[in-house]
């Protein structure tokens, strides 16, 4: 695995929507889990606990144009209540995070998931639980890449 060390001062932050949260949880422990594998200090990495999805790219902003944070990540299970609700809330939020990028030049990452069939009992909360761990792990991988190649985007622009 890459070894990556942070830019000096700077920081990196993971936003966790409360639905389903111990599932989405999942996500975001092993995303630290495999940050600290690489050499970022867990004492590095701020958790934010917002109420659902639809509230993470409002936050994510706020701490992309705060200049403390190298990379931001998002963690959320959208899922489908029976209504159309769920394509809209997914799609804005998505949209938001690349929109919060775009702007501050800040990395931002998703594992905003929103799965086609998703029902609340024991198997597909077994297998989302799991899955959110494996997607966590990815993002952070992400992470690690995205923070690694800065160097190099750096000089090709200069």
């Amino acid at each position: 695995m890459n070894q990556i060390e942070l830019p000096t001062h700077q920081r990196v932050a993971v936003i966790e929507a409360g639905w389903f949260a111990d599932i989405v949880h999942q996500a975001t422990d092993a995303f630290i889990d495999t940050l600290a594998e690489a050499g970022v200090p867990r004492s590095s990495i701020d958790v934010l606990r917002v109420p659902g999805a639809f509230e993470i790219p409002l936050v994510a902003q706020k701490l992309a144009r705060s200049g403390k944070y190298a990379a931001v990540a998002a963690c959320a299970l959208v899922v489908d209540g029976g209504i159309y609700r769920h394509d809209f809330v997914s799609a804005t939020v998505i949209q938001g995070l690349m929109d919060v990028q775009l702007r501050t030049e800040v990395p931002v990452f998703s594992v905003v998931l929103t799965p086609h069939h998703f029902h609340e009992h024991r198997d597909h909360h077994d297998y989302f639980h799991q899955h959110f761990r494996v997607k966590g792990a990815s993002a952070a991988q992400a992470v690690i890449e995205t923070l690694a190649n800065e160097p190099r985007v750096a000089e090709l622009i200069a």
